[in-house]
């Protein structure tokens, strides 16, 4: 059973990062230069995740909040509808509130951070908090970016200056995810031995994979877009999608046995 709570809190976490911060790369995208449509089908992958969530917390009520998700599910919903009756203002405005709950309901889960340390210093705390910003940014701008160059192959007519910023947005995400892990790994061997064996070969996949594998990405998906080639670019994307989930993912099984985010 508790291996099966571990499995539980981990893909909880990971689905409201990934939801957090694919809402507000959305938001932050122009529908000036982007299609209602791109929006409202994504709406509903913003749903159907909540909606995962929200399900695991009616069965496990006395592990994790319901009413974060439910509250994100249902903005998603409405989000869809302002998109499909073209209210952008409504629609962005709920996109943001999805991010919100989003990132609520992750800070008021549990994590499996929590039953391996004790965390009580207010400096660890916001680096943990951080922690799930940078990771939900890094994960939901890659798959905003990927989702937005696929949607160039029902509307190529679009403008391509979107998927650029949401590729420089992705950029300078990675950036402040090195940056945060790179000041917790430097205090994790500062103040706690990591011994060697699979735990090293965990946090050089996380690094290699999930960070520098990832910059790569973006580098090459930029030089793509100068071409410009929306569909190879869209297919170095899916590696970004593939490189940022593991790196992630390797993360959090790395932060049950570290006091720092790595």
């Amino acid at each position: 059973m508790q291996n099966v709570r571990t499995v539980l809190i981990l893909l909880v976490q990971f689905v409201l990062r990934l939801s957090f911060g694919l809402a507000l790369a959305m938001a932050a995208t122009s529908p000036r230069q982007v299609t209602s449509g791109y929006y409202r089908n994504h709406s509903y992958v913003l749903l159907g995740l909540a909606a995962l969530v929200a399900t695991i917390a009616l069965t496990s009520p006395e592990t994790f909040p319901i009413w974060p998700p439910v509250a994100a599910a249902v903005a998603s919903y409405l989000a869809s509808v302002c998109w499909l009756y073209e209210s952008p203002r409504a629609g962005r405005i709920l996109l943001v509130a999805v991010a919100a709950f989003s990132l609520a309901a992750a800070w008021s889960a549990p994590d499996i951070h929590d039953s391996a340390t004790n965390a009580t210093s207010a400096a660890v705390l916001v680096l943990w908090r951080l922690n799930s910003i940078s990771g939900g940014l890094v994960l939901g701008t890659i798959m905003a970016a990927m989702f937005l160059g696929h949607w160039f192959l029902n509307t190529p007519t679009m403008q391509i200056e979107p998927l650029k910023r949401l590729v420089l947005f992705a950029g300078a995400a990675i950036l402040l995810r090195m940056a945060l892990c790179g000041v917790g790994l430097g205090l994790e061997l500062s103040y706690y031995s990591i011994p060697w064996g699979s735990r090293v070969a965990f946090i050089a996949l996380r690094w290699l994979a999930g960070l520098v594998a990832a910059m790569v990405v973006v580098i090459m998906t930029w030089q793509t877009l100068k071409i410009p080639n929306t569909q190879s670019a869209t297919g170095i994307l899916y590696v970004g999608v593939i490189v940022t989930f593991l790196g992630e993912l390797t993360a959090q099984l790395l932060s049950a046995e570290t006091y720092y985010p790595l």
